[in-house]
């Protein structure tokens, strides 16, 4: 908020300059307070509409159970195998932990490898996608040495909505992000994945858990700090998990204790309650998607979208006259030209306004004196991200407060 404050104070204070047109032009997608508290308002009903077993089939956020039932308390130790997929890439680690020790005194170490994953396993089949995973898992064993010879404990953290019935086990609700791939959908994800290893290669490896990344990220900060019940992505997607008082959850038997909850906010919105707050460019977005109508928070909030909601932007201030006198290149009109890694070059504390040039250049727009418009047209849609993002985390504090 004060990010955006700023930028509209300096705009105001060039009189002359055609900026009080592009300040104008953003300030009316500007979030107010009270827009703010109404977003957190609004996900709050969807909390409690998720964890009623009354409700939840018509709920948009789906408050999946997870079955992480606490956060670490300094006594795990031992040596694991851990594989992360949900991005354009995945990636195989092997992790050795100390008892108490915790990540920042050296008490987890970690060696990891990214694996690409080809463009076409993304909407092929989903033995194809695991056959990937599993060969790659081989290829991590055999590159670092790792003995074959006894049983490896593994935990797979799947960035996708699952319902689960226990810790390693957990059916695909369906696919976010750019993953359409068929033949997954309502299938056990650890049945499949251990299939695909007893298909690739002579790997004695045990699937002990599968948790989403918010919890992973949850129980990897809880390692330092033993208060952090909160686990946040903003990434190529975005997500949220927290620890739930299990008599709030109607999903699972038992009232004593509590279990991690896996929001599946980016789908806030999927039934229209952001209706109103949606964009043209919001609209836009969503059209060209591959699910259109679906986790529509997501498609404000996260990377994947950010960069192409640019593009958008800048192409509607161009064709008003509010930016490059007007030109329009061949460039900016496609789909794709400008990437979230654009937007944060431009961004640069910086460098931003050099790097800013010489993107533009390479969209076939000159405007030197302009430039610092197109700075800060990222700036406040980034902005905009972190605002919806905090306006739905201090819903669930307040749910609980």
């Amino acid at each position: 908020m004060l990010a955006i404050h700023l930028i509209s104070f300096y705009f105001s204070k060039l009189k002359e300059d055609p900026t009080k047109k592009v300040d104008r032009f953003l300030y009316a997608m500007r979030l107010h307070d009270d827009q703010l508290n109404d977003i957190s308002a609004r996900f709050q009903a969807e909390m409690k509409k998720g964890l009623s077993s009354d409700s939840n089939a018509a709920a948009s956020v789906k408050m999946l159970p997870t079955h992480v039932r606490s956060t670490p308390d300094g006594s795990e130790k031992g040596q694991f195998l851990a594989l992360d997929l949900g991005g354009s890439k995945f990636k195989v680690l092997q992790v050795k932990v100390r008892e108490g020790m915790g990540i920042r005194r050296g008490g987890v170490e970690m060696e990891e490898k990214t694996y690409p994953i080809p463009e076409e396993l993304l909407t092929g089949r989903g033995t194809e996608l695991f056959d990937h995973v599993a060969e790659s898992l081989n290829d991590f064993l055999t590159q670092k040495k790792i003995s074959l010879e006894k049983k490896h404990p593994l935990a797979f953290t799947f960035s996708f909505p699952c319902e689960h019935t226990a810790l390693n086990k957990g059916s695909l609700i369906h696919w976010s992000k750019n993953y359409q791939v068929r033949g997954l959908r309502d299938k056990d994800v650890v049945q499949t994945l251990r299939e695909a290893i007893d298909r690739n290669g002579d790997m004695d490896v045990e699937v002990l858990a599968m948790v989403n990344d918010t919890v992973a990220t949850m129980m990897t900060c809880g390692f330092d700090d033993q208060y952090c019940e909160v686990g946040l992505i903003v990434g190529t997607g975005t997500n949220a998990c927290y620890m739930e008082e299990l008599r709030h959850i109607d999903l699972v038997e038992g009232d004593e204790g509590r279990m991690c909850i896996n929001t599946e906010w980016g789908g806030f919105g999927d039934d229209g309650v952001l209706k109103d707050y949606l964009t043209e460019f919001d609209r836009d977005i969503d059209a060209a998607s591959i699910n259109p109508g679906k986790q529509i928070f997501e498609k404000m909030v996260s990377g994947m979208y950010l960069g192409e909601l640019v593009r958008l932007v800048l192409l509607k201030m161009a064709k008003l006259g509010l930016l490059f006198d007007g030109h329009v290149s061949d460039v900016l009109r496609t789909k794709g030209a400008i990437t979230t890694a654009h937007v944060a070059a431009m961004e640069e504390y910086k460098n931003g306004l050099k790097n800013t040039q010489k993107i533009l250049t390479g969209l076939s727009l000159m405007p030197v004196s302009r430039r610092l418009y197109c700075c800060s047209t990222c700036q406040h849609y980034s902005v905009l991200q972190v605002l919806q993002s905090g306006g739905c985390l201090s819903g669930r504090y307040l749910e609980s407060n």
